[in-house]
């Protein structure tokens, strides 16, 4: 917010969960006074009863920087989720899914699942983790619904600039890391949400709560709270705990990005905002 009100850029969020009206306070989503300082993107999109997919996040976030650009303006692209993340700035492909072909799918054993995927493409081992049945099942599904196999997709010019994070546009990338205060950060953020009123949210909410949504960390806890199924002491520590997995997670995965450059943490805003500036520039985000 600091970057974006000194220089007139507008703010793209990648979180996943933020797409979602309504989940306000457990997702940290910017508030109203917020998004009229700053403009955003990609916030309030869909019912939280839909199943945004990444394939949808990515056309509609990658339509939002094109307005921004091609009016003159200058974008941060902002949030913690990886996989959307790389989707506006890297060239993923998603393949189509079928729900009734999944179907037929899942009615496979693992061990079945496995024998189909190595019939019809010996090497899919080198590019799909055969002991994750879901990404198995994928790999069949996509192969039913294009024809193309895993080996076939892993060699697509597409496929070698993301592994080899080779963006579609120019991008500077800075990542901010409290490091060891983390969990301590984590546990205060969620008794701050739940101060602010994410009980009562989800409450309002949890009825509307489609698939993916209802997935959310926090939200999925506090639903059981909801359902009579867990206290609120119980569903809180449980929340906290997922909430600092999935940390470690996006920590792990945008570890791997060569592009990113690391601060350390600094518990002053307006400093930390001023190092992130810098950083940015240096990589060479022009403002």
């Amino acid at each position: 917010m600091r970057i974006a009100a000194e220089t007139g850029a507008e703010i793209v969020s990648v979180d996943s969960m933020q797409v979602y009206r309504g989940m306000d306070v457990g997702t940290a989503k910017p508030s109203e006074e917020d998004r009229s300082r700053v403009r955003h993107h990609m916030v309030d999109v869909a019912d939280p009863s839909a199943a945004y997919s990444v394939a949808m996040f990515q056309q509609a976030g990658r339509e939002a920087i094109d307005r921004v650009t091609e009016r003159g303006g200058f974008v941060l692209v902002v949030g913690g989720s990886g996989l959307h993340f790389r989707s506006l700035v890297d060239p993923m492909v998603f393949a189509p899914s079928d729900q009734e072909v999944r179907a037929g799918l899942e009615a496979m054993s693992a061990d079945q699942a496995i024998a189909a995927l190595l019939d019809i493409d010996p090497e899919a081992g080198r590019t799909v983790h055969l002991a994750n049945p879901r990404r198995v099942l994928r790999a069949l599904e996509i192969h039913a619904l294009t024809g193309a196999t895993p080996s076939q997709r892993a060699a697509t010019p597409e496929a070698a600039s993301v592994r080899e994070y080779r963006p579609i546009r120019r991008v500077a990338v800075v990542g901010i890391d409290p490091g060891p205060l983390l969990p301590g950060r984590v546990a205060a953020r969620f008794e701050g949400m739940l101060e602010a009123g994410l009980m009562d949210e989800v409450r309002a909410i949890a009825p509307q709560l489609g698939k993916t949504a209802a997935a959310a960390v926090g939200y999925r806890e506090l639903s059981r709270v909801v359902a009579g199924e867990w206290d609120l002491g119980y569903a809180s520590r449980r929340a906290i705990d997922a909430t600092t997995a999935l940390t470690r997670r996006q920590r792990t995965y945008h570890r791997r990005d060569p592009r990113i450059a690391w601060l350390e943490w600094d518990d002053e805003p307006a400093a930390l905002a001023a190092r992130a500036h810098r950083a940015l520039e240096e990589a060479g985000w022009t403002s």
